[in-house]
């Protein structure tokens, strides 16, 4: 089968007069249709310029960004923030509606399914209300459907449940796993928190410490069908949880070490 994505050998490094700093080198990975995937890494590895890349945000340097074996063809990607940004003078659904508008893609087809994904999850009954009026969760509930309206393929999540409190969090991480298998989709999750990782993913990516490599791929062979709250009280969670632990906290030689080496 072919990959929805493909990563070839890419390499990326800002520059500014004071010269260049290495971001990422040589990153290959494939991400199939339906998998959902984490990339953990040290603060300040370069996961987000990994998603900024991705989404075409900024051009590699070098290597190859492939979409189902055709390069550049990004049209069908969404791309999740940390905040939800919604804009407070518009109502919730004339928020999740917004893509649609900008795209000149409102239609009654697609009205019906943004309906529809408001009363599946839990939203419909308060379209009218104001982006102030709603919870956090409910705001990323929000935010998730605005993106999904606009059909995307790939799903880019750039730590979507930061700004939220654990309790809030937790469940939000659930609706949105559960929201994305329902609806089929395939994403990849940048995030801080090992937990989450190993709660969602399907496969975890680990990254080095900038400028970032990719250190080892976790397979994660979960019971098909548990949510990510489910799976944080299996047996396996810890495991994993420690492997991505020692993974990340094993001593590597800084870029003034390697150089001595």
């Amino acid at each position: 089968m072919k990959p929805l994505l493909e990563l070839v050998n890419v390499c990326y490094a800002y520059h500014n007069k004071n010269g260049e700093t290495p971001a990422l080198s040589d990153i290959s990975f494939q991400v199939q249709r339906g998998e959902f995937i984490a990339v953990v890494g040290p603060s300040g590895c370069g996961k987000s310029t990994l998603l900024s890349l991705i989404s075409g945000l900024l051009v590699p340097e070098s290597g190859s960004i492939l979409f189902a074996q055709e390069s550049g063809d990004r049209g069908k990607t969404g791309y999740m923030l940390q905040k939800d940004h919604l804009f407070e003078w518009r109502t919730i659904y004339r928020n999740v509606l917004l893509g649609l508008e900008i795209q000149h893609r409102l239609n009654e087809e697609t009205r019906a399914r943004v309906d529809k994904m408001l009363l599946d999850y839990g939203l419909y009954r308060f379209r009218n209300a104001r982006p102030s009026e709603l919870s956090g969760g409910m705001r990323q509930r929000a935010a998730l459907i605005r993106t999904l309206a606009l059909g995307p393929e790939l799903l880019l999540l750039d730590e979507p449940f930061s700004a939220l409190d654990f309790q809030t969090r937790l469940t939000v991480c659930d609706d949105v796993a559960q929201i994305l298998r329902r609806e089929k989709k395939t994403a990849l999750l940048v995030t801080h928190d090992l937990s989450e990782a190993v709660s969602m993913a399907d496969r975890i990516i680990v990254l080095s410490k900038r400028p970032a490599r990719i250190r080892s791929i976790l397979e994660l062979d979960f019971e098909t069908g548990l949510t990510p709250f489910a799976r944080r009280d299996t047996p396996e969670f810890k495991d994993y949880f420690n492997l991505l632990w020692k993974e990340l906290n094993e001593h590597e030689p800084d870029a003034a070490e390697r150089e001595d080496i």
